[in-house]
């Protein structure tokens, strides 16, 4: 499964401290999302981010 961030991201940083792994703040202030594949261990914490983004501005691939 992949996450992407769409124009949406007001830039909380909320996702990026619910799950480092898979986002991180850029230096524009928005987030962004790895390129690759989830791995198993952060799944859980990259759908916590997704459904926790006060914007919906994370999407599923």
């Amino acid at each position: 499964m992949k996450y992407f961030v769409n124009e949406s991201c007001i830039g909380c940083g909320l996702c990026a401290s619910t799950c480092p792994e898979v986002f991180s703040m850029n230096d524009a202030g928005t987030a962004v999302a790895i390129e690759g594949d989830v791995d198993d261990a952060s799944l859980e914490s990259a759908a916590e981010a997704c459904n926790g983004c006060p914007v919906a501005a994370i999407e599923q691939a």
